[in-house]
């Protein structure tokens, strides 16, 4: 994690520095429509959820005239699924009482993408890898029981979890003059999520949509 740190603050410095000299950094931010893929056991309980996604951006022209261009970032990004709703009824006639249960959990990462884009006009596609690593993971869940409502959350442990991920993004967008964008991306996972054979999350992998409203500086 240290050295991820430092790596990321050295480019962050570099990026500000030559800054001047033609490359334009930014901000963006959005959300993200995730879920969990793969071989899985129970595939149907894992449903999509969104969650949010943001961070800082730079760009540097590979070309002259910015055809071709390079845009790293760094972002903070929520992942992860929601569960099925469960609900069935306790008793019968006039006893009967409703039970609805509902969740997700939230899987909090650093992402550091670096896309290359190829840019028509105003509209871009874009493509590369990304390498991300896990903060940490909320469960959190909500019971209705008739018109009683409890509500937990806990923290669970990354030990059998993959900290680092490999992945990859894909997309496409459109940027104005000024420096403001829409860009839609697909962001998914080489590795899997667990590091035991045993655990229930062995084949899955992060798959997510994201999309972002982004501005860069200095604007052309």
């Amino acid at each position: 994690m240290k050295k991820l740190v430092l790596f990321v603050a050295a480019a962050l410095t570099f990026g500000v520095a030559q800054a001047q000299n033609g490359p334009r950094i930014g901000i963006k931010a959005g959300a993200n429509y995730s879920n969990i893929s793969g071989d899985l056991d129970n595939e149907d309980i894992y449903e999509n959820k969104f969650g949010f996604v943001g961070g800082l951006t730079a760009n540097f022209n590979l070309t002259s005239d910015g055809f071709l261009s390079i845009q790293p970032e760094l972002l903070y990004s929520q992942r992860g699924y929601q569960y099925k709703d469960e609900q069935y009824t306790i008793g019968s006639g006039a006893n009967a009482i409703n039970y609805r249960s509902e969740g997700n959990v939230n899987f909090n990462y650093l992402d550091l993408p670096i896309a290359l884009r190829v840019n028509a006009g105003g509209l871009f596609f874009e493509a590369g890898p990304q390498a991300s690593y896990l903060l940490g993971i909320k469960d959190k869940s909500e019971t209705f029981l008739g018109d009683n409502r409890s509500t937990t959350e806990r923290k669970i442990e990354k030990d059998d979890l993959s900290e680092f991920e490999i992945g990859y993004v894909a997309g496409l967008g459109y940027q104005t003059q000024n420096g403001l964008s829409l860009n839609l991306r697909y962001n998914g996972s080489i590795n899997s999520l667990a590091k035991d054979d045993n655990d229930d999350l062995t084949n899955a992998r992060h798959s997510a949509f994201q999309l972002t409203l982004g501005f860069l500086i200095p604007s052309r």
